[in-house]
């Protein structure tokens, strides 16, 4: 027995007559009939009798009727008190530069749109950072690189980013490496690089990835800021790898910048959903969570986030 079925035998009733309530429930007729003839069969009994001035219910339909009546009500009291109940709360949220640069906006407008009364703290930081404040439990979610120094962390694998060579489209300082072709870890043993100094995860990796293949880089400078190191890529002071979302803060990229992405599979960038425990979480913050993840795959599978995987 289904809610709905209730309702068109109520409005039956109230209206007497089988045509004039399929009219208002903008049904056709044959097929409100029927669904009067399942509720009868499912209840082993008559509940309408036909007249010559329209229905009128029996006996037992009468008595259905009534407690029909009361069922449709208290329905009608439970989807208003879920909907004024709100969720509430608040929420602190950690993304490194550059995934805030892609998920951060898009982020910002889901939470708003389905959660309108969760307060949102967002914290863009390096990852080493983002970890000592989610050890500390001063934050309640974040997507780090390095889950090496988790505690009690719940932990799920997100997506994977490649990472690109990425230079000056006005001033290269590879101008052989052509935009959006494929270069190896090789062919950037002469490329003066611009990336964050030895402490930061990335420039680690990068670092792993250069000695594995038998070389070194040539380091042009060291910027731990985001946006002057793009800067510097910009006025032509060097080229860098990282992830595309690190022009993602540019509307104008394309002009700005040239990408090629790195064609080694081991220079990729894999980035972890992490929280404090599940018993440690709000309910807004559980929810928090779960829109995050439905942001992020929305804009891999959509194509909106360059280079960008979601983890099997």
């Amino acid at each position: 027995m289904e809610l709905r079925q209730l309702r068109y035998f109520v409005r039956i009733v109230e209206l007497g007559s089988m045509s004039r309530a399929a009219l208002d429930l903008d049904m056709v007729q044959s097929a409100l009939s029927q669904q009067v003839s399942r509720l009868e069969s499912e209840l082993s009994t008559r509940l309408l009798q036909r007249t010559s001035r329209g229905v009128i219910p029996t006996e037992a339909g009468l008595a259905f009727f009534h407690e029909a009546q009361l069922s449709l009500r208290h329905a009608d009291q439970a989807i208003h008190a879920a909907q004024q109940a709100r969720l509430s709360g608040a929420v602190s949220m950690g993304l490194s530069p550059t995934i805030a640069n892609v998920l951060g906006l898009p982020l910002l407008r889901a939470m708003r749109e389905r959660y309108p009364d969760v307060r949102l703290h967002m914290v863009s930081a390096l990852s080493g950072h983002l970890t000592s404040l989610l050890n500390a439990r001063q934050m309640d979610i974040a997507i780090l690189f390095d889950t090496q120094s988790a505690r009690r962390w719940r932990v799920t694998p997100l997506l994977e980013e490649q990472l690109f060579l990425i230079q000056s489209r006005q001033s290269p300082v590879a101008p052989k490496i052509r935009h959006g072709a494929p270069v190896s870890l090789a062919q950037l043993q002469q490329v003066p690089l611009i990336l964050p100094s030895g402490s930061h995860g990335l420039r680690s990796s990068v670092m792993a990835s250069f000695t594995s293949a038998g070389f070194q880089s040539q380091m042009a400078m060291e910027i731990d800021s985001l946006p002057l190191l793009m800067e510097a890529v910009d006025a032509g002071m060097g080229a860098t790898v990282q992830p595309w979302s690190a022009v993602g803060m540019y509307r104008d990229a394309e002009a700005r910048f040239q990408w090629s992405q790195i064609a080694d599979d081991s220079v990729r960038r894999k980035a972890a959903l992490c929280s404090l425990s599940d018993d440690e979480l709000s309910p807004a913050a559980l929810a928090a969570r779960v829109v995050l993840v439905d942001c992020a795959r929305r804009l891999v599978q959509s194509g909106q986030w360059l280079g960008a995987s979601l983890a099997a």
